[in-house]
C-alpha cells in the first residue's frame, strides 16, 4: 500500500471514530434527558441558593433536572431599625406579590447549592406558625 493510500485510510478512520463519537454522545444526551436523576430529600423543605445571592425555602422537586421546580416558597425579609442598631428579620411567603406566583421554575445553572432546613430550625418554625 502506497503512503497516499494509508494517509486515505487513517482519514477514513478518524472520521468513522468521530461519527461513531457524535452518535454515542447523541444517544447519552437523550437518555439523559429522557431519564433524569432526581435527588430526593429527607425533610419538607429545603433551602436554595442562587447565584444572584437570594435564597428561598421550600418544598424542592425534581432537583437534579433541566427544571427544578420550587414549591411554597418563602424568602426572609431584613430590616434594620437605625434607633435600636437592630437588624429584624420576617419570613414572607411567596404569593402575595402582585401578581400571586404559587411556584418558582428554577435555572439549573442558577442553583449555588441546596441544603434542607432542619425540623428544629427557625426557619421551619417560622413556617409552621405561619400555616396555622
Amino acid at each position: 500500500m502506497t503512503n497516499e493510500g494509508k494517509t486515505l485510510s487513517v482519514v477514513k478512520f478518524v472520521w468513522i471514530l468521530a461519527g461513531l463519537s457524535v452518535i454515542v454522545l447523541a444517544g447519552l444526551h437523550v437518555f439523559f434527558t429522557l431519564h433524569p436523576s432526581s435527588v430526593q430529600f429527607t425533610t419538607p423543605y429545603q433551602a436554595v441558593l442562587l447565584t444572584n445571592g437570594s435564597v428561598y425555602f421550600g418544598h424542592l422537586q425534581e432537583y437534579g433536572t433541566l427544571h427544578p421546580l420550587l414549591t411554597d416558597v418563602y424568602y426572609i425579609v431584613s430590616q434594620t431599625n437605625m434607633d435600636a442598631k437592630q437588624v429584624n428579620h420576617a419570613l414572607i411567603k411567596r404569593g402575595k406579590e402582585l401578581h400571586e406566583p404559587d411556584r418558582m421554575y428554577l435555572n439549573p445553572e442558577q442553583i449555588v447549592f441546596v441544603e434542607s432546613v432542619g425540623a428544629g430550625s427557625k426557619v421551619a418554625q417560622l413556617i409552621a406558625e405561619q400555616k396555622k
